[in-house]
Parts: structure tokens; C-alpha cells; sequence
């Protein structure tokens, strides 16, 4: 693999915590975008981990040649600092499949849990599958704020989104694609850290004709809105269809991460019961697939990322092997599928309660 970064003991450092794993061999440095490219094209190694913030070319254009030229998986480390955080998400979007924050230093406290997170990084970025999932089609520019913001409505119906690894390029080919009178809310579990969902949010809403935010404590739940899940907190929705609200929880952790999807479907299906839809997208582990079978027995619609789009096909294949699925379906037909499917619930809203 190639470690890309304009600071020498960071590329000495990286490189030593990517070979403490024996299934990694770091085959050679670059000290700048220029001399990363160039590097890529003598070595054509399999993996890259590529920093955020260089001179001459930064990370994102790297990417985004790379992407074009010679796609191969990349892992972006970041100092999440400033403006990085930003940088990072936009890289998820453009192809990156992870990103890692870099140590502190070399005896910093958080070296060991740095290296665990760089060593899962790489072995996901290993297996991914980057021909699957195309770059999204730009999205054209969202409606003005107070036009996307004209009308509020109590939800009465609620589609949960869970993804990881993956998962911000999935959201970018997802909610822009959503109708500004889609008859929902939609809630969004992305697993990421602390300082980088509200990125993710901010992106989509530039994006999206569903205004986009990230989760408040307390929030009534709306239809028409897009809520993100922020970093370091479990996300759950409280009180009955018309009347629900979101909570921020910090409980532990679940799976190894919070938030987490499983709480979420689990307490957005006791809310709104067979009202729920359930879409378990790209990324590692199995979260999300306990929460999806209960979201089923409820009475609610599943939606499960097919095996060829996703680029990391552990969620789905968990979820799909626990609870079934209404649908499975590429990435491109995901939005339509949720579209179609919150048609459904509220055609059967309207038959149980028939106007006089």
C-alpha cells in the first residue's frame, strides 16, 4: 500500500501502525499530491491512505484523480481540524470508503485506539467494492430555505436510514433524490465520530429539497425534514405518530458505535408501529439488522441495498439474512423504493380512516 502525507513522521508513524498488521506491506511514501499520483502510477499499490490538508494538489483533488484514473480503495486521514472535517466528508462523497483521525502524536493516549480504527479502515477499504456504487449524478441546486420551510407537519409516518462504510456517497445518490412532499420524516444513522455529522448534514442540505439537520434533544419529529443522528450519541424517537418527539441518548455504545441503528428502528417501529419504513444500506458489522426484524414484526416496510451497489455488504447482508426485506435494490432505485413505499403506508393510512 502507498501512505501519503507532507508531514515525515506521520508517514513514519502511519506506516508503522499499518505494518504491525501482517496483512498489510507498506510499499512505498509520497510527500505531496504530485508525488502521490506519480507514486500510484510506479507502484500501483491496492490500498492508499491519503491526507486531507497537503500542498500543491490537496487531498480531495488526489482523490478525484485518482477516482478517474486508477480507482482503487482509499482511506483519508484527517486532523479533523478546521475545515477538515468538511474536506472529509466530501471525500467519503467523492469515493474515499473510510477515513481515520490521525494520533496526536507518538506516545499520545490514543494511539492504541488510533490503530485499531486505521487497521479496521484498511481491512473494510481491502474488501470493498468500489465498481458498485458510481458517483452520484450532481444533484441540482435545492429550493431556497423558506421555500423548503413554508409548511410544518407532525409526522405521521417515519423512514429510518441506516448506513457505515460507504454510506455519505450512498446518502448523496439517496436524499436529493427524496421529493420535497414526501409525506415522512426521515431519520439518518450514519456511523461517524463526534464533529463530522453536522458536515454530512450540511452537504446534504445544500443538495437535497428535504431540508436536512442535524438531530436536537427534544425536536418535534416533522414530516418532510431529514434528521442526522449526530456523532457521539444514540438517536430515538419518543410519543405516538402526530405527537413524536427526538431523543439524544448517551448510552453506551452498541456494536462499537454510537449511533447506532438498532435503537433507533427499534424505538421509531414501537412509535409508529406498521408507519415505519426501514432502509439498511452499504457497511460493516451487523447493526441495524436486529432493529429491521422488529421494524418487519410491526408491521413496517424494509428496504435492503443490493450486494453489487453496496460498497461494503455487511449491514445488508446481516439485515437481509435476519429480517427479510420488501425490497432489495440497487443504489439508484433506493429513494424511488422509499418513495413508493411511504405511497403504500399512506394509501392503507387512508383506507382505515376514510374521509366522511
Amino acid at each position: 500500500m502507498l501512505v501519503v502525507d507532507d508531514s515525515a513522521f506521520m508517514r513514519r508513524l502511519v506506516s508503522e501502525l499499518v505494518e504491525s498488521d501482517p496483512a498489510f506491506c507498506v510499499a512505498g511514501t509520497a510527500v505531496s499530491g504530485p508525488d502521490a499520483l506519480r507514486q500510484v502510477r510506479a507502484l500501483d499499490p491496492d490500498l492508499v491512505t491519503l491526507d486531507i490538508a497537503m500542498p500543491e494538489l490537496d487531498g480531495l483533488q488526489v482523490l478525484q484523480q485518482l477516482m478517474s484514473e486508477a480507482p482503487r480503495p482509499v482511506v483519508m486521514l484527517t486532523a479533523a481540524e478546521g475545515g477538515e472535517a468538511e474536506l472529509t466528508v466530501r471525500a467519503l462523497e467523492l469515493g474515499a470508503v473510510d477515513f481515520v483521525r490521525k494520533p496526536s502524536g507518538p506516545i499520545s493516549l490514543d494511539l492504541a485506539r488510533v490503530r485499531e480504527r486505521l487497521l479496521q479502515a484498511l481491512h473494510a477499504a481491502a474488501d470493498a467494492n468500489l465498481a458498485g456504487a458510481p458517483l452520484p449524478a450532481r444533484a441540482e441546486r435545492a429550493p431556497a430555505a423558506a421555500a423548503r420551510r413554508s409548511a410544518v407537519e407532525r409526522a405521521g409516518r417515519v423512514v429510518v436510514i441506516a448506513c457505515s462504510t460507504g454510506g455519505p456517497r450512498a446518502l448523496v445518490g439517496i436524499v436529493p433524490r427524496l421529493p420535497p412532499r414526501l409525506g415522512a420524516a426521515v431519520l439518518v444513522v450514519q456511523h461517524m465520530p463526534p464533529g463530522f455529522t453536522a458536515g454530512l448534514a450540511r452537504r446534504l442540505d445544500a443538495l437535497s429539497a428535504l431540508p436536512v439537520a442535524e438531530a436536537v434533544d427534544g425536536d418535534a419529529l416533522l414530516a418532510d425534514r431529514v434528521a442526522i443522528a449526530p456523532g457521539g450519541a444514540h438517536l430515538l424517537v419518543e410519543g405516538p405518530p402526530g405527537a413524536a418527539r427526538l431523543r439524544l441518548a448517551a448510552t453506551p455504545p452498541m456494536w462499537g458505535v454510537r449511533p447506532a441503528a438498532d435503537p433507533l428502528l427499534e424505538s421509531a417501529s414501537a412509535a409508529f408501529g406498521p408507519a415505519t419504513v426501514g432502509v439498511i444500506l452499504t457497511g460493516i458489522g451487523r447493526d441495524g439488522a436486529a432493529g429491521l426484524r422488529t421494524v418487519r414484526e410491526r408491521g413496517g416496510l424494509a428496504i435492503i441495498q443490493d450486494r453489487h451497489t453496496a460498497t461494503v455488504h455487511g449491514m445488508p447482508q446481516a439485515a437481509l439474512a435476519a429480517a427479510g426485506a420488501d425490497r432489495v435494490v440497487p443504489l439508484g432505485d433506493v429513494a424511488e423504493s422509499i418513495v413508493a413505499a411511504v405511497a403504500r403506508l399512506a394509501a392503507v393510512d387512508a383506507s382505515s380512516h376514510p374521509r366522511p
